[in-house]
């Protein structure tokens, strides 16, 4: 049995997991015995009932004093000031634990929707004293101490007491001040060695390179309440069209709209913070009328090249664009812009940094410790251990943080393909494990992606949770309570490829392909679908989209400006990348901001081509959000029907988009006797550089078609083909309808035409 030296060198050494048992003031009959633990002091002295005693350094654990006040059995204990070096403080190992029963009950089990309010570190009042209280999940750990800036980052002044549960606690009276830097440092058990880490709770982190912990607290006060009681109603049937942004490389502080270069001779960082981001990208995007601006992953990330993919710290914002209450007030900008705010969010791994939370305390705490289950060898990173019920709760508890703390509006879950497929990236049977029926179907993700929608919809009504999901898994979209995994929205991969790939090829072989602009209405109402042309489009030698596009120069445009209506046109939400609208020439590099001087730039002909497909995104925007034929039924049958989808000869398309009674079948698109009594939008689009005059459309009603829309318009930088304005219907059967328009068709275009009065 151990004696009381060995305990508290145990202590000393961070090997010991209840220092309070040993520290602080402990009674013996008719004595108090105080223990303090100052490996570096010079005097120690304890202060009580307004006496000061001087306390000796004990010669068998010369790292603590001790004081023995000889006081009556029944004298009130009372609080006491630790004196040390002539500095008076509370002692850390009077208090008893911060945390209670119910909430390590809850920790343990995995149902802790708060947990970010529990564990970190956290300014508090505690037994009348302000401080601050520092808790870890750390169940594998000899022994655990707080180490930081206010004390000199030592590991033996401030070892940490287990608790159940392998929650480990401190109070440290006096402690709180905003910006105080902190890590645990960790005593793990097969190497016998410290481990320094970063806490995964903070909410606050420094500036890579470096990664200790911050102490952070909130001051902001939110000015949204009309947009956040607009959010939790239904948002069925409304318009979504996401700008998606990457904070750092959107626009450098000494770049002006107009293309002005960024400075490369300042030390400091170019990028814009938070708070200049909130009036000028804010205002952008709200002029570009898109309804969301998503931002790729802000949640700490120590290496700029993962773009945030490979997150350090899932509870802090970067540090890199300011403090997490600028971020709040950007949010807060936005919603009184009217601009919704997505974040991108990855649940699916985390790098191996030793700072961060990859064996965490020595064991495969949030991973998997067999490789073939717990790391990406292709990414180089852990899989998180979704069998883990604290593990999920991270995952769960922090989607809800981001949700709560910061207003985001939803999130756009990274990789979901990874985390289905237990053989995800393997190129062998033996680099991973089947699941308990020999599958190949990760049963534990798929849990876990449920309970995240559900805990998401039930606690945080109306924000969106979006699926980067590559595959064809099915009901990604569909209700948990009907087998599915219950996102709201899924990004639609194969529409993408096929999309891109078509308007890659030469005209001429269009008629050989014309599946690739029209299959996607095969299986657009099997999920509920975003197209994206997002920024994995745009990197790694993909080329920017203009590049993508196949021709010359104004082909390029021209096709580029068709393929922006026929999205906007087609079934889905709107997801599209930052310079995309003014057509960036270069591929994206998150080192440089985008090519704004493009935007004033003339083309040869003097032609102001890229602010001309910027104005176009405007009107689309505009369009798709007054019309409600072009998004109030853009995941459901009834809200589509082709007018000519075979007309692979001459690479044209013809469809109609409605905007059905609440009568109207859900399940079938209408048929032609019904529809002139829909309001709807025609849409047409001719995909080869020919012009195309007398071409007949057959439509639901009689009367003046108006063009309300024509990608080969003078504003957008076409060459000024049209319909005058719009056309007036001939009783010609055409299409299976009675009416029908004859139609000129600028080359590489799309048109959009509003029908007449019913």
């Amino acid at each position: 049995m151990a004696t009381e030296p060995e305990h508290l060198r145990a202590v000393a050494e961070t090997r010991f997991g209840d220092p309070h048992r040993w520290l602080g003031r402990h009674r013996e009959d008719a004595t108090l015995v105080f223990r303090v633990l100052a490996p570096h002091a010079e005097a120690v002295a304890i202060r009580w009932d307004g006496v000061t005693r001087t306390a000796a350094r004990r010669e068998d654990v010369p790292e603590v004093f001790q004081l023995r006040w000889e006081t009556p059995s029944d004298a009130a204990p009372g609080a006491y000031l630790v004196v040390i070096d002539g500095e008076a403080t509370r002692d850390p190992y009077a208090f008893s634990p911060t945390l209670g029963a119910v909430d390590l009950h809850l920790i343990g089990e995995g149902t802790h929707r708060e947990l970010d309010r529990v564990l970190g570190a956290h300014p508090r009042t505690h037994q009348s004293v302000a401080g601050l209280a520092f808790t870890v999940w750390a169940p594998e750990a000899v022994g655990v101490s707080v180490t930081g800036d206010f004390n000199d980052w030592r590991t033996d002044r401030h070892p940490m007491r287990r608790l159940d549960g392998g929650v480990w606690e401190l109070f440290i009276p006096g402690l709180g001040a905003e910006g105080t830097r902190y890590k645990y440092a960790i005593r793990v058990r097969d190497e016998d060695q410290i481990v320094y880490k970063a806490d995964p709770f903070s909410r606050g982190m420094e500036l890579r390179p470096h990664t200790a912990s911050v102490v952070v607290t909130s001051r902001h006060v939110w000015n949204d309440h009309a947009w956040m009681a607009h959010r939790r109603r239904p948002s069925r049937g409304v318009p979504v069209s996401v700008y998606e942004v990457h904070l750092g490389s959107w626009r450098h502080r000494d770049d002006t709209m107009s293309g002005a270069p960024s400075s490369s001779a300042s030390s400091s960082p170019p990028w814009l913070g938070y708070r200049a981001l909130a009036h000028d990208l804010v205002d952008y995007v709200v002029d570009l009328g898109f309804t969301h601006v998503e931002l790729m992953p802000i949640l700490e990330h120590p290496f700029d090249g993962s773009w945030g993919y490979q997150v350090g710290s899932y509870f802090a914002p970067t540090r890199r664009y300011g403090s997490p209450d600028d971020l709040r007030y950007f949010v807060d900008r936005c919603h009184q812009q009217g601009l919704g705010v997505l974040l991108d969010w990855v649940p699916a791994h985390f790098p191996k940094d030793a700072f961060a939370l990859g064996r965490f305390d020595g064991s495969a705490l949030y991973e998997h410790l067999d490789p073939r289950q717990g790391e990406h060898r292709q990414w180089g990173t852990y899989v998180f251990n979704y069998g883990r019920a604290q593990v999920t709760n991270f995952l769960v508890a922090n989607a809800l943080y981001w949700l709560r703390e910061f207003h985001f509006d939803g999130l756009r879950c990274d990789a979901v393909a990874s985390m289905l497929y237990l053989d995800y990236g393997a190129d062998d049977p033996g680099q991973w494990v089947p699941n308990a029926a020999g599958g190949r179907e990760n049963l534990e993700a798929i849990a876990f992606l449920r309970r995240l929608n559900d805990e998401v919809h039930a606690q945080c009504p109306g924000a969106l949770v979006i699926a980067e999901e590559s595959t064809s898994w099915p009901g990604v979209t569909q209700s948990t309570r009907t087998g599915g995994l219950g996102f709201d929205l899924k990004w639609n991969m194969g529409w993408m490829h096929d999309t891109l790939r078509y308007f890659g090829l030469d005209p001429i072989h269009r008629a050989y392909h014309h599946h690739l602009v029209t299959f996607g209405l095969w299986y657009a109402y099997r999920e509920r679908f975003m197209l994206p042309l997002s920024h994995d489009e745009v990197v790694h030698l993909k080329g920017a989209l203009l590049d993508k596009m196949s021709g010359d120069v104004w082909q390029r445009f021209a096709n580029l400006r068709a393929l922006y209506a026929h999205m906007w046109a087609h079934p889905g939400a709107k997801l599209l990348f930052m310079g995309g609208e003014f057509g960036q020439w270069r591929e994206w590099c998150e080192a440089r901001a985008l090519d704004w001087a493009l935007v004033e730039s003339k083309e040869e002909d003097g032609v102001f081509r890229h602010r001309g497909l910027q104005t176009l995104i405007r009107d689309l925007n505009r369009l798709y959000r007054a019309r409600r034929s072009l998004h109030a039924a853009d995941h459901e049958p009834r809200g589509f029907r082709w007018i000519d989808a075979n007309d692979h000869e001459k690479s044209v398309v013809a469809y109609l988009r409605f905007e059905p009674r609440p009568e109207t079948p859900r399940g079938r698109p209408p048929e032609p006797d019904g529809a002139a009594d829909l309001a709807h939008t025609v849409v047409v689009g001719n995909f080869t550089p020919v012009p195309r005059h007398d071409h007949r459309v057959g439509v639901p009603r009689s009367g003046y078609y108006r063009e309300i829309l024509n990608t080969d318009a003078l504003v957008y930088g076409g060459s000024g083909l049209g319909n005058l304005g719009g056309r007036t219907t001939e009783a010609i059967p055409a299409h299976g309808f009675s009416h029908s328009l004859r139609l000129s068709l600028p080359p590489l275009s799309v048109l959009y035409l509003a029908p007449p009065s019913p």
